[in-house]
C-alpha cells in the first residue's frame, strides 16, 4: 500500500501535465489557422443570435398566423418583423430556424458525448486487456458498424413516438464504434510504453493505469470530435426530414424543411432559409474541426 500510493500520485501528476501540455499545443496550433478563426467567428455570431433573438423577438415559433402565411423574406419585399419570411402557417421562419439550431446542436452534442464515452471505454478495455475480451468487443463493434443508421433509426424510432432522447440514442449507437476502434489502436501502442510497465511492476491496479492512459489518449480524440458534431447535426436533420426525428410542434431543421418542400415553387424560402442557416452552422463547425484535426496530426507526428 505504501509503495503504490506515491507512485500513483506521481504518475497521475505527470500524465495530467503531459495531457494539458498536449491539449494546449493542439489548441495553440489550431487557433493559428485562418480557417479556425473564421469558423470560430461565424459560430460565435450564430450562438449570440440564437440566444438573444428569441428573447427579443415578438414573433412566435408555434402560433398560427394565417393572415401572414408564406410571407417573403425582407430582401424580397417582406416585413422587418419577419426578416426571413413566414411558413405556410404564418410562423416566423427566422425564429423557427434559430430554435431548430438550438435543438440540433443540443442533440448533436449529447450524441457525440455519449458515443465518445461508450466508444472510448470499450476501446480502452479491448486494447488494454486484449485476448478473448478484445475479440468479443471488436466483433460487437463490427456488428454495430454493419447496421446502417437509417435502418437503426427506423427500427428504434418507429416503435414509439420519436423523442429527442430517442434521436440521441440512435445517433450515439451509430457512432460509438468509430471511437472504439481509434481508442483501441492507440491503447495497444500506449500500453507497451515504459510508464505503463513501470506502474505495473510497482503494483498499480489495471483500473488506475487505464485512468492514467485515458488522460493522455482521450483529449486529442475529444478535440476532433468537433467534426462529429457537424455530422450528427446532418443526421438529425435527415431524420427530421423523413419524419422520424424531433416531432412538431418542436421546430427542427428537418421538420421545418420538410414542411417547405411542398411549396418550393411558390414559397421556396420556407425550405431554403433553414437550409442556409444549417449550411452556415456546419461550415463554421467543420472549419474549426478541420483545424483541430490538422493540429492533432501534427501532434502525433511530433512536429509540435
Amino acid at each position: 500500500m505504501s509503495t503504490t500510493s506515491p507512485t500513483d500520485a506521481t504518475s497521475a501528476s505527470l500524465a495530467t501535465a503531459k495531457e494539458r501540455s498536449a491539449a494546449r499545443r493542439m489548441w495553440a496550433v489550431a487557433s493559428s489557422y485562418t480557417q479556425f478563426r473564421i469558423g470560430l467567428t461565424i459560430f460565435v455570431i450564430l450562438a449570440i443570435v440564437t440566444i438573444v433573438w428569441p428573447l427579443l423577438s415578438s414573433a412566435s415559433a408555434t402560433k398560427l398566423m394565417i393572415a401572414d402565411r408564406a410571407m417573403p423574406p425582407i430582401f424580397l419585399g417582406g416585413r422587418w418583423d419577419h426578416i426571413l419570411g413566414t411558413d405556410q402557417l404564418g410562423r416566423d421562419l427566422l425564429l423557427r430556424s434559430l430554435i431548430g439550431l438550438q435543438n440540433s446542436i443540443a442533440i448533436a452534442l449529447a450524441a457525440v458525448i455519449l458515443m465518445f464515452v461508450i466508444g472510448s471505454v470499450i476501446g480502452m478495455i479491448a486494447g488494454f486487456f486484449g485476448g478473448w475480451l478484445d475479440i468479443i468487443l471488436m466483433r460487437l463493434t463490427d456488428a454495430q458498424l454493419s447496421i446502417p443508421l437509417i435502418i437503426l433509426a427506423i427500427t428504434i424510432l418507429t416503435v414509439s413516438r420519436p423523442t429527442p432522447a430517442g434521436v440521441i440514442l440512435v445517433l450515439a449507437l451509430s457512432g460509438w464504434p468509430t471511437y472504439s476502434r481509434v481508442t483501441r489502436s492507440i491503447t495497444l501502442s500506449e500500453r507497451r510504453k515504459e510508464y505503463v510497465r513501470g506502474a505495473q511492476i510497482l503494483g498499480a491496479s489495471s483500473f488506475r493505469i487505464m485512468l492514467l492512459m485515458a488522460q493522455l489518449i482521450l483529449p486529442p480524440i475529444a478535440f476532433v470530435a468537433v467534426l462529429d458534431v457537424a455530422r450528427m447535426m446532418i443526421y438529425e436533420a435527415i431524420l427530421g426530414f423523413i419524419g422520424i426525428g424531433v416531432q412538431p410542434p418542436i421546430p427542427s431543421f428537418g421538420n421545418v424543411m420538410a414542411d417547405g418542400r411542398k411549396y418550393l415553387i411558390n414559397a421556396w424560402w420556407i425550405a431554403t432559409m433553414p437550409g442556409v442557416l444549417l449550411f452556415t452552422s456546419l461550415l463554421s463547425i467543420n472549419l474549426m474541426g478541420a483545424s483541430l484535426e490538422r493540429a492533432r496530426n501534427r501532434l502525433y507526428k511530433g512536429t509540435i
